[in-house]
Parts: C-alpha cells; structure tokens; sequence
C-alpha cells in the first residue's frame, strides 16, 4: 500500500470526467456533479462523515495527520498531528513524540468521539513498520487506536491494539470500539467504559472490513484473505459465518439491516446478501478493485470506488445495476456518504478529496 504511481497534473485532470460503464449503465435517475475538488497537505486513506456536520480524512504515514472539514462549506476546520506522548500514556518509558500512519476513522454515537487506527507507530523501539504481505508471525510492530476529543480536536486516549489496525467502528449504543488488525488477524475490542481493550478475537487472513448492527449485538467483519464474513455476537462473542465469496473488504448494511453489501476487491464486485434469509442475493462489477463503499440514508444507493479504475460507480440496491460511472481520480480509495448534506465525498490516494452532489 505504501508504494504509489508518481502521476502529473495533466494526467490527473484527464479523470474529471464522466464515462460510460462496460457494461450497461441504466439509469433515470438524475446524474451526480462534482461540487468541490480538496487539495492541500492530505494523501487520504479514507473519509469518513460525522453525521453532524464534519467530514474526517485519515493521511496515513505521507503527511501524519487527521484533517477535518465543514460537510457544508467544505473549509478546513482542523490538522491533527498523529504525534503522542507514548510515557504519558503509560505505554513507553521512552520520553519524547511517536508518530502513528492514520488508516480510518469512526465516530461515537454521543458525538464527542473521533477513534482512528494507525497502520504503523514510528520512533523509539519501534523497528519493523507494518506492511499489506504478513501474517502474525512475521513480527511487524503493533500499533494503537487514538481517540481524538472533539472539542478540542486533541488525542485523549490511545489503545494498544495488534499489527497494523485498519477499520475501526464504534457500536450504536457506544460500548465497544471494533479495530481490526490486518498482520495479526484479529479484532480487538476496546470497551468503552473500561477504557482499555477487553477482547481479541481471532478472524483469519486479512481482516478488514467492519459493520455493525442497529441495535449493537452483532457485528460483522470481513475476512479479505479469505472467502467469508465472521459474524460476530457481541453478547458473548461467539461467531457465525457467511460465505459470501473470495476476497470480501469493506461491508455496509441496509437501514434496517436485512441487507448486506459486500466489495469483493479481486473481481471488482459488489456482493449482496439477504440476512432475514440467509442467502447470497445479485452482484454486480463495478469495476477494477472494488474497495470502499458507502450507502445512502434510505438505502436506496450503493456508492463505491474502484481502485484501479480510477471510478466511483453508483448502485441501485433493488436490483443491484450501476446506474453512474464516473472517472473520480488516480486510485480512489476511501468513500463516505453525508446524511445531512446528501453529498459522496471520496478520497483520493494521490491527494485530493472529491465532492459530489446527489441532486
């Protein structure tokens, strides 16, 4: 993941455009618009919507940073620095700053909350950095989950989780921060009130993707090194699974959580499937690496980003049809949907945040 195509600006400036899927594109639905292109000290892994009124993107290790936006105005609100004081958290006995890699981010419910995973830490004793090609005895350095206090944009809290945390997703009912570390294949579970971590669960090959249901007792994590989802019962933690095909990444449920849709990043699908029944439904290609996805508050639309496409493609969830392809950027790589506003924001790898109207 750290290794990125150095582009011009003339080649980036040819994907502002919209075009035709493969397939075919049906549509008559109206067709969405960029509204607002970000640049600035930013290379995001990820975006992702408060809900209330911001918008985050998570740099990773090429600019150290969390940056927070107006979801209205689309300003500059703040730059978090991943810098911390590892002594001052009780969890080195080296003094001065360590640097984290922001990878994604995830709100509390109650609002007061940014928690972010951090692909790898940098500084004292930290010696092996993370890495996509592991497994838990390749020894890479584990990392922490920050907790980022909203009102003064400052890091509060850190949580010492497994070898390169990637999503991270707090409960509904704000018990539980879910992280799940890619090189050690597991999820940790960070209890809220404890303020610490209480489990780790075991998943398999490259856990990913997390999403979790409405009413907080279970949640669902895909397995990208392998072909399943875990269903985890966040009860008493034991685990189901649903077979939902090779190499699952990033998940999103329906309003009410009788639907679940699934990027499957080798065949640049989209997945879904029918939880009240316990069966696949209809896929669709969206395009070359298939990665993050969003959906609408009506649940309605699917809007995901095709990695090596360079497109962000919108589904029509009653019959799984890609109704808009767009030419976004040079790999797009993370996708929010704001509730408040009805806009896609989608971050692209190279250094820019795209912003699109809905209406």
């Amino acid at each position: 993941m750290r290794s990125r195509l150095i582009v011009s600006m003339f080649t980036v400036l040819l994907f502002a455009t919209s075009f035709p899927a493969r397939g075919d594109v049906v549509s008559t639905e109206p067709s969405m618009k960029l509204i607002k292109t970000i640049n600035g000290a930013i290379t995001p892994k990820s975006v992702r919507s408060s809900g209330d009124g911001v918008v985050s993107a998570h740099n990773m290790m090429y600019r150290h940073s969390v940056t927070i936006y107006d979801a209205k105005t689309f300003e500059l609100l703040n730059t978090v620095p991943d810098s911390v004081s590892l002594k001052d958290f009780g969890y080195s006995e080296n003094s001065g700053n360590y640097k984290g890699a922001p990878v994604e981010g995830s709100f509390s419910p109650d609002g007061k909350y940014l928690y972010v995973s951090n692909y790898s830490m940098y500084g004292k004793g930290y010696n092996k950095e993370g890495h996509d090609i592991c497994s838990p005895s390749s020894g890479y350095d584990k990392s922490f989950v920050y907790r980022i206090n909203r009102g003064t944009y400052q890091i509060d809290a850190i949580y010492p989780v497994g070898s390169v945390p990637k999503v991270v997703e707090v409960t509904p009912d704000n018990k539980y921060v879910l992280a799940a570390n890619w090189c050690s294949y597991t999820v940790s579970v960070i209890s809220v009130e404890e303020n610490k971590v209480v489990k780790t669960i075991k998943i398999g090959r490259y856990p990913r993707g997390i999403v979790i249901s409405n009413d907080s007792k279970r949640a669902y994590v895909a397995e990208m090194g392998g072909n399943r989802i875990h269903e985890i019962n966040l009860e008493d933690f034991t685990i189901a699974h649903i077979p939902i095909g090779s190499n699952p990444r990033a998940i999103v449920l329906s309003p009410d959580n009788s639907k679940m849709y699934v990027t499957m990043n080798v065949s640049g699908k989209v997945a879904s499937w029918d939880l009240s029944a316990n069966r696949a439904g209809k896929s669709v290609k969206t395009g070359e690496a298939a990665r993050s996805l969003a959906i609408s508050a009506d649940g309605s639309t699917l809007y995901v980003v095709n990695f090596k496409s360079g497109t962000m493609s919108r589904v029509r969830t009653s019959d799984m049809k890609v109704t808009q392809n767009i030419k976004v950027c040079i790999e797009p790589i993370g996708i929010t949907y704001d509730v408040p506003s009805g806009n896609t924001w989608v971050a692209c790898y190279q250094g820019q945040i795209k912003i699109y109207s809905n209406n």
